[in-house]
């Protein structure tokens, strides 16, 4: 089987996707016109001009903008249900996924509205296709952490739909340690913990994440490599870091997929995986990453069968779940 193949084949988790970034400009539009909402875009054409970001904080205005069209229980459930035939395309057997509240609430729209279409696009596709599925509810961190408690009281009326939290959005000048009585509060409720660092923002934050937010994986944390002793406690501790390289592509975090550093990564035995982030914008779901990173980075086929291994050890389904999928790659 050629490395191609193996690539294709071979069953993965996806546990770094905002469920808003997998809005294709062709459902954009669908929806603004469905729902009476102007978009600072003509055609389509337009929309994928509007993709040469800069850095996070010139994708995220466009990212917003795209969001306003999710308006009803429908848009959401189709949005996700678009994703989920990605997944099966993709063979992406369970997948862990961010959703923004304070992106719809702020818009007025209701919670219920946003949480039930997502999920229940994944009960369908749980049903049809056997995918696995956890939801993970992000907070906005460039808003302070008083929306925070907000939109965290909505959340603990859904509890059993929303399995951890999150933390994403502008990352320079939002430390975690912003957060940190939020993320205490969503432990004593029982949510797990993950928080974005170390994508543009420096090491200090991947600490803070650990030390102050006590999470269990980190998303992104390619800025890991400049701190001797975070690589330590990293591999030591085999914390999971949720890479994401075309994002970090198109973000300018590197200027081209042969300069990323997941190949070192995976050299200091840190526990890594390949994501797809916000697929929608950033040119690619989980198998082209995969695919374009292992040619960039000239990836070995074994090197490849630990990041699929990884994307497992480091989910959050139960050790036998694991296991299983683990042996069938």
């Amino acid at each position: 089987m050629s490395l191609l193949e193996f690539i294709k084949k071979s069953p993965k988790a996806e546990l770094h996707l905002h469920i808003e970034g997998t809005l294709e400009p062709e459902q954009m539009f669908a929806l603004a016109k469905r729902n009476n909402i102007d978009i600072p875009f003509k055609n389509i054409d337009d929309v994928k001009k509007a993709y040469n970001f800069s850095n996070l904080e010139s994708f995220l205005k466009t990212y917003y903008e795209g969001a306003k069209v999710l308006i009803k229980e429908q848009d959401f459930f189709e949005l996700t249900w678009a994703y989920v035939l990605k997944c099966k395309e993709d063979n992406i057997v369970h997948t862990e996924i961010f959703f923004d509240p304070q992106t719809h609430t702020k818009r007025g729209i209701s919670f219920d509205i946003v949480i039930n279409g997502i999920y229940k696009a994944f009960q369908k596709a749980e049903k049809e296709f056997g995918l696995s599925f956890k939801i993970i509810m992000c907070f906005l961190r460039h808003l302070d952490e008083e929306e925070g408690f907000k939109i965290f009281d909505q959340a603990l009326i859904h509890k059993d739909k929303i399995y951890g939290i999150g933390l994403d959005s502008s990352e320079t000048g939002n430390p975690p340690s912003k957060f940190e009585k939020l993320f205490k509060k969503a432990i004593e409720y029982g949510f797990i913990t993950v928080a974005h660092a170390g994508e543009e923002g420096p090491p200090e934050y991947m600490w803070e994440a650990l030390n102050l937010l006590n999470v269990k994986r980190i998303d992104h944390g390619v800025q890991c490599l400049k701190d001797k002793k975070l690589v330590e406690k990293l591999s030591k501790n085999q914390i999971p870091l949720t890479v994401c390289p075309l994002s970090n592509i198109k973000l300018r975090v590197f200027n081209e997929l042969k300069e990323h550093n997941l190949k070192k990564m995976l050299d200091k035995k840190l526990m890594v995986m390949v994501n797809s982030d916000d697929p929608a914008y950033f040119g690619g779901y989980l198998n082209k990453n995969l695919i374009e990173t292992q040619l960039a980075l000239n990836l070995s086929k074994d090197e490849v069968r630990t990041l699929l291994v990884n994307s497992f050890k480091s989910s959050f389904l139960n050790e036998e779940k694991k296991k299983e999928w683990i042996s069938k790659i």
